[in-house]
């Protein structure tokens, strides 16, 4: 985050780099730098004839150099953007000669989307010379919370903490989608009102009663009724909760047990920054440690594992999602 405000506060200044390198695993972030350079760099009357997008699936290496090396009309600069540019992986390193001697009227923006290019080959000593390369990363599951919380705050939004375990565990860290559901709420939701789970389960279809996180928690507290309840509505929809999802995050809620056995420190704060978790659930893992000691955890963890080879067709191809759910609830609580 403090990379792309840097590059944005740049940008305001006047400080323009001939080349913009935008890669990674993360496209959210590069689709962003590349909109804020195609709306930012140029006024309105000088887009028209010095703004160009290219495709990286419909043009070569020395098309994009050839356009980049025009003089623009009218204008101290001309952006010429190429997105989708990993579809051209195979040539990508013919750009060398030209990151070189770029040309300095030009902003050059290459959107090279998950991938990266070689840090040892010339292309990228050469870009790092004469212009920027951004490398945009995943971010972890456990930091994705953070992100939705930090990006609510910058549109004047709050969220509570399960309303985004929620999005978190329905989307997974795929953040575009995640910002298309949160822009979503915004049209519905008054500007400073918390996002709750009952907004998510009205707006979004994630039911806020029948979910992976429900389920944490009441096997967390050995709550069997509940659990059972929640097992049977994921048998009937199984497509909206699929079991691989489930078996994961029972699989990570019970390795960090483990963890938290280990540690010398229960205190809130410590067992929030051990586990990387938000110290709104800590409770629920001070819950789960009481009901579950160390060797209980490690054998439903290796259960955990059998379950997922079962559900990948493994040696049980004949069981079903139903059968392998009702299978783990007997274990975990037995």
């Amino acid at each position: 985050m403090d990379e792309i405000k840097q590059i944005v506060s740049d940008i305001k200044a006047g400080n323009i780099k001939p080349i913009y390198f935008l890669m990674g695993d993360e496209p959210y972030y590069i689709d962003k730098i590349a909109e804020y350079m195609e709306q930012s760099v140029l006024s309105e009357e000088e887009k028209g004839f010095n703004q160009m997008v290219l495709y990286g699936r419909d043009v070569s290496i020395d098309e994009i150099v050839s356009n980049a090396k025009r003089y623009p009309m009218m204008a101290e600069r001309q952006v010429v953007i190429v997105k989708e540019a990993q579809h051209l992986s195979r040539t990508i390193e013919k750009l060398e000669a030209y990151a070189l001697q770029p040309q300095p009227t030009t902003v050059l923006v290459i959107c090279y989307k998950y991938k990266k290019i070689d840090k040892r080959k010339k292309l990228y000593k050469a870009i790092s010379k004469t212009g920027l390369i951004y490398e945009s990363k995943k971010l972890y599951e456990n930091q994705v919370g953070d992100w939705i919380r930090r990006v609510l705050a910058g549109r004047k939004y709050t969220i509570s903490p399960k309303a985004a375990q929620m999005l978190v565990e329905f989307l997974g860290t795929d953040l575009g989608k995640i910002n298309n559901e949160l822009e979503k709420l915004q049209l519905i939701i008054p500007q400073g009102q918390e996002i709750t789970p009952q907004h998510i389960e009205e707006n979004i279809g994630i039911s806020k009663d029948y979910n992976n996180f429900e389920l944490r928690k009441a096997i967390g507290e050995r709550n069997v009724v509940k659990a059972t309840r929640i097992v049977n509505y994921f048998a009937q929809n199984p497509k909206d909760n699929p079991l691989v999802v489930t078996v994961s995050l029972l699989y990570n809620f019970f390795s960090q047990l483990l963890q938290y056995h280990g540690l010398k420190d229960h205190s809130k704060s410590s067992v929030a920054s051990a586990l990387k978790i938000n110290p709104y659930f800590v409770g629920e893992y001070q819950t789960a440690a009481r009901n579950y000691p160390m060797k209980q955890s490690s054998r439903i963890i290796a259960h955990l594992r059998d379950v997922d080879v079962k559900s990948k067709g493994v040696g049980a191809a004949s069981i079903s999602q139903a059968d392998l759910l009702k299978e783990l609830l007997t274990t975990i609580f037995g």
